[in-house]
């Protein structure tokens, strides 16, 4: 699944690919700005890790959890 995260005062959005579950990402984003968490983290489908202030969340977009196709639809 692909998540964008935009970030106040950057002109370029953070964008990857994470195995983990839409759910359980908003299910993570909630409970960190509930309880005043300072920081997030990702970690895409290389095992990159991404830590992101949450007092400087612009948005958070997730993608579908479906792989895209390939070819031609008729």
């Amino acid at each position: 699944m692909e998540i964008r995260i935009g970030i106040i005062n950057t002109g370029r959005e953070l964008s990857f690919e994470t195995a983990t579950a839409a759910e359980e990402i908003r299910t993570q984003v909630a409970a960190a700005l509930d309880q005043s968490t300072a920081h997030l983290s990702f970690t895409d489908i290389k095992g990159n890790s991404y830590i992101v202030p949450t007092a400087n969340l612009a948005y958070i977009e997730l993608g579908t959890e479906e792989s895209r196709r390939v070819g031609f639809v008729a």
